[in-house]
């Protein structure tokens, strides 16, 4: 099913996910959809593979963690998920050098916490992960103390309009 991107969000420079000048970064961009949840696309390299041609388990993981996690910034570009547990089931190797494509999405949520579930999804459509997530709301200030508005871009071109899941 096709989706409509009704937002692009926002990257940093330095993140493991998805800084864009993090060399070894995964380069993921994010996208909210008309249905509420959030897609991302990675781009994996040799570098994060664990066995021959495939994408280790802990880049699997940060991926469903970034994703699931910003899915609470879709109703809300001040609130950030910081992560209190998160569980990950794995169904199927993820293949190295492909667009890894993984859908995030809210479950429950009240004024503090939020929990949200997300899934790997490979080119023909089967889950290849999927996890489970708990996270707290907070502002950035509380998150770091760090000038964040330095290392925060925001994506002005997306030629992306719809995505299919």
């Amino acid at each position: 099913m096709k989706y409509k991107v009704t937002k692009v969000q926002n990257v940093s420079k330095s993140c493991i996910v998805c800084g864009i000048e993090n060399d070894l970064g995964l380069h993921t961009n994010f996208y909210e959809l008309e249905s509420g949840d959030i897609v991302s696309l990675s781009n994996t390299k040799e570098w994060h593979q664990s066995y021959p041609g495939r994408v280790h388990g802990g880049i699997i993981t940060a991926i469903l963690d970034e994703t699931i996690g910003r899915a609470v910034s879709v109703n809300n570009d001040d609130i950030w998920g910081v992560t209190i547990s998160i569980e990950v089931q794995f169904k199927k190797p993820v293949p190295l050098d492909e667009t890894i494509k993984c859908i995030g999405r809210i479950t429950t949520e009240n004024r503090k916490l939020f929990e949200g579930t997300g899934e790997i999804i490979l080119k023909d459509g089967t889950v290849a992960a999927k996890a489970h997530g708990k996270y707290m709301k907070m502002p950035v200030g509380k998150i770091t103390d760090a000038d964040f508005e330095e290392e925060w871009i925001p994506v002005t071109e997306n030629d992306i309009q719809y995505i299919e899941i």
